[in-house]
């Protein structure tokens, strides 16, 4: 690079990736296939529009290209062009969500979405998102006693409240969904039923985690996190006599965004080729025993792991214990200095303060890629252990 104060800091981000062990869950590391994709000179072109509907000339190679990811996607999820559209322009996993309430629920309608609080994502409904201030927020959480889904209790709010979509999915919630349970709540009180399977939809393409399109009107998804593609979006709609994913489409474009960044489409229809491979499909399985594994680590040395256990790549552990432990964020700092990652969370029901909450949220997604296995988990769990009780042994 000529810029030689970026490529040194490029070369510092580089270096800092490789000397840590990341347990962000969001995270991964993309394919040198992806990097390439998104460095490409499809930076250069302007593709506003859809495939055989652009406003720009000299978009012949970025049709085929979009239409390669479309294809691709469906692929991935083994699903039929008869039945399910691909939108892949969203530029992010936020702008996704939004497009499909732009398209699906009038302003000022009600967003049934899980509460940030109890796992949900800012995008579902919560206040300070535009998700909440164009429309109302009817949030559910988790029982108590069991910190999971009580479906009972979320039907009877469905029913009560009348939303216009039901969103099902999770930042911060560890178990199983189950969307056949969605559905009848959503088919009882005339909702559009969304998935939202950005933490889990890696899991879904290598089955490791179940499919909600048997159930879903539409899903939604990022291209990073478990996908292990760029930092991107996709939005499936069900093709039936609504027409949603005609709706859906004007509303990415033109209601929310202008030309596509074909870059970003060229690098997801790569992550998509990958995650339709045998190989992706031992890496999700791998994603998800490792993370038990961890789960049933930290649980050993005493620590508070929310619902139990997991069932994904995701892991919410209370580090606090009501005073007996460490907060979240002196627990993620002290991690971080010792080259572990994670990011401090809420946990449900949490007495402190969102930006010093009493937990932690760690995931498998990144280390499975470099090639993490069961014993690297329990080597990981007893350095955690060893940094978190060191910090409350100073606390007291």
């Amino acid at each position: 690079m000529k810029d030689k104060e970026i490529e040194k800091l490029i070369k510092e981000e580089e270096k800092r990736q490789g000397d840590v062990i990341n347990l962000i869950a969001s995270e991964n590391y993309v394919s040198e296939d992806v990097l390439k994709a998104l460095g490409s000179k499809l930076t250069n072109k302007y593709a506003e529009g859809y495939p055989g509907k652009r406003y720009y000339g000299g978009n012949e190679v970025t049709d085929k290209i979009e239409n390669l990811c479309i294809a691709r996607a469906l692929r991935a999820f083994k699903l039929s062009s008869k039945n399910w559209h691909a939108n892949v322009q969203p530029l992010s996993g936020s702008p996704a969500n939004l497009a499909v309430y732009l398209a699906l629920v009038p302003p000022g309608g009600k967003i049934m979405g899980m509460s940030l609080a109890h796992g949900g994502h800012l995008t579902h409904g919560h206040f300070v998102s535009a998700s909440g201030k164009f429309w109302d927020q009817v949030p559910y959480g988790v029982d108590m006693q069991t910190e999971v889904l009580n479906y009972e209790k979320i039907k009877d709010l469905a029913v009560k409240e009348r939303p216009a979509i039901i969103v099902a999915g999770f930042t911060a919630y560890p178990r199983i969904i189950d969307f056949k349970k969605f559905r009848e709540i959503a088919d009882v009180c005339g909702a559009y039923l969304m998935v939202d399977m950005s933490h889990f939809a890696g899991l879904v393409a290598g089955g490791a985690y179940p499919s909600p399109f048997p159930y879903a009107d539409v899903v939604t998804t990022t291209a990073h996190k478990t996908l292990r593609g760029p930092r991107s979006a996709i939005i499936f709609s069900k093709i039936d006599a609504r027409e949603i994913y005609k709706k859906i489409d004007k509303a990415v474009f033109p209601g929310l965004q202008g030309g596509p960044h074909m870059n970003q489409i060229a690098a997801v229809a790569v992550a998509m080729k990958e995650a339709a491979t045998p190989a992706f499909k031992k890496y999700a399985k791998q994603v998800v025993e490792n993370a038990k594994i961890l789960a049933e680590e930290l649980k050993k040395y005493g620590w508070k792991v929310i619902s139990g256990g997991t069932d994904s790549h995701l892991i919410l552990v209370d580090v606090w214990m009501n005073g007996k432990g460490i907060g979240g964020s002196e627990a993620s700092d002290k991690l971080e200095k010792v080259g572990i990652i994670v990011n401090k969370n809420a946990i449900p029901f949490d007495q402190r303060k969102p930006f010093d909450p009493s937990g932690i949220r760690l995931g498998t997604a990144g280390e499975t890629t470099r090639g993490a296995k069961e014993k690297d988990m329990k080597r990981i769990a007893a350095q955690i252990d060893k940094v978190l009780k060191e910090g409350v042994s100073k606390n007291k």
